[in-house]
């Protein structure tokens, strides 16, 4: 794949004497690419096996196709590098093309196999998609920069209204991508479904709705591989696309109240036209507990409590549009804090109180207490009230059962086509292939070796176990001993390998 941690700058003109772009004005990581190929096997990864069909099992390619997907890898990753640079087509050629370039294996085996024009049609079509990926990304020149980039998208995110119950889980899912991001240093990162759930404090069906109806759609996540074995998926975050954002309908936009007379200038904007305004960073680290939960205080809370900690003293009105919610959301959750003593209204203004983020609620002195109002004593507690105590934890213990049965299934298949083994005999190599279990049950086996009659139990003389697990008569008309056949079978076992 191209190196994605580099995003988008406009496309230059060589400036190259000669007009030749040469590896001296290439990267250093991207010249050793181009002299000596994949030293590291970083575009290896994935390259010997897929997702099947239904998007869960994994398929092993053949060597063949393996080592081409591989060598595609390393082709793109060496265009992208070139487009970068401000480099041609007909410069990628010739650095793919030239012989002791060994990043441009996989070209010039195109080149001897379907011939000169087939290979310059294939680099085309690489050269095609690397400008159209560099035209879409920026480069990043150090990890200072690449985290004025990550901080930049904050404040995108935090500034961008995310209505309804789906935007609002959109917002804690893109936190949590944010947060993998901030770690890896860079807007790409590595990810599974299961960890941005858990990360996120949602399930990973919602996970994947939000995924294809709210932040692919609108630009905001970009999957670049789908992971597979112990190895999450391939992500990178973008600043979204006012385009690609899914609409809602009118009535969550609008008010549905509208002035008698146009000359009375009231209600002129939309409900929600405040520019959103909220603290991430916070909802951050309270979206993960259980008292916002699908059925506990939910993702509504997590958005006023942003809003009130970046802006203290709001009216319903202000947070409707900083929020991002409707007048009803915003009232009915905002009683939902005050019963826990998470928030206090002086007048018609409302603030938070001074450990709420904490999750302990208290009642400011001098204030009557209101009949069922009971201060909270932490996020744990107001789970316990609302019934999703231990949610996270039930979604933790699913997904580790998970992903041990995918990796005894991954175990399983790796001993299915582990390879066999070489012996040396008289000197000469011999093909000793795996045993096969599925040809001799375990119950016709004795502990030294040798075949029990199914009917009797005793060991049967005429009777050996070849080293690819089946059986072999041995007849007193045959003058051979038991290694000789089994060398004699793995002897032409070998070459007919070879042959093939």
């Amino acid at each position: 794949m191209p190196h994605h941690t580099h995003q988008a700058e406009p496309q230059r003109q060589p400036t190259h004497p000669f007009g030749r772009l040469g590896l001296h004005n290439l990267r250093p990581a991207a010249a050793e690419l181009v002299l000596l190929g994949d030293l590291t096997g970083r575009y290896a990864t994935g390259s010997y096996s897929r997702l099947g069909s239904d998007g869960r099992t994994v398929v092993v390619r053949s060597d063949r196709a393996g080592a081409a997907e591989h060598g595609h890898r390393v082709t793109a990753a060496i265009a992208c590098h070139v487009a970068r640079a401000g480099g041609s087509i007909e410069e990628l050629a010739r650095l793919l093309l030239h012989p002791d370039h060994e990043g441009g294996r996989h070209a010039r085996h195109i080149a001897v196999r379907s011939g000169q024009a087939r290979a310059l049609d294939y680099i085309r079509r690489v050269w095609a998609s690397a400008t159209a990926v560099v035209a879409g990304t920026r480069a990043l020149d150090s990890r200072h920069h690449a985290y004025e980039v990550l901080a930049a998208l904050r404040d995108r995110i935090e500034t961008t209204p995310w209505r309804g119950e789906r935007g609002r889980t959109a917002l804690r899912v893109l936190r949590a991508h944010l947060t993998f991001a901030e770690t890896a240093g860079g807007p790409l990162h590595h990810a599974s479904e299961r960890q941005t759930a858990e990360e996120a404090g949602v399930s990973r069906t919602t996970l994947r709705v939000v995924y294809e109806t709210v932040l692919k759609p609108g630009g905001w996540l970009r999957r670049l591989r789908v992971g597979h074995g112990r190895e999450g998926s391939s992500w990178y975050l973008d600043h979204g696309s006012a385009g690609g954002r899914a609409r809602a309908s009118l009535s969550r936009f609008w008010t549905t109240q509208y002035p008698p007379d146009l000359a009375l200038e009231e209600w002129t904007t939309p409900e929600t036209g405040m520019t959103a305004d909220i603290d991430s960073t916070v909802i951050a680290r309270l979206m993960g507990h259980d008292a916002f939960a699908h059925r506990g205080l939910g993702s509504s809370a997590l958005m006023i409590i942003g809003a009130l900690h970046v802006r203290p003293a709001q009216t319903v009105s202000d947070l409707v549009g900083t929020a991002s919610v409707s007048r009803a959301t915003a009232y009915r959750t905002l009683r939902s804090l005050a019963d826990h003593g998470l928030v206090h209204h002086d007048g018609e203004t409302w603030t938070l109180a001074p450990r709420a983020v904490g999750g302990f609620g208290d009642s400011p002195l001098g204030a009557a207490t209101e009949p069922g109002t009971q201060p909270a004593q932490g996020w744990d507690g107001i789970a316990q009230c609302y019934g999703t105590a231990g949610v996270a934890v039930r979604r933790k213990v699913l997904h580790a059962v998970e992903r041990a049965a995918y990796r005894e299934v991954l175990d399983r298949r790796a001993e299915h086509r582990s390879k066999a083994t070489v012996i040396v005999r008289d000197g000469r190599q011999v093909l000793v292939p795996a045993r096969r279990p599925d040809e001799i049950p375990s119950t016709w086996q004795s502990p030294d070796g040798r075949v029990l009659n199914p009917v009797t139990g005793r060991p049967a003389p005429d009777w050996r176990l070849a080293t690819d697990g089946r059986l072999i008569l041995i007849t007193a008309a045959d003058q051979r001993s038991y290694d000789e056949l089994a060398a004699a079978h793995a002897e032409a076992l070998r070459e007919w390998n070879s042959a093939a």
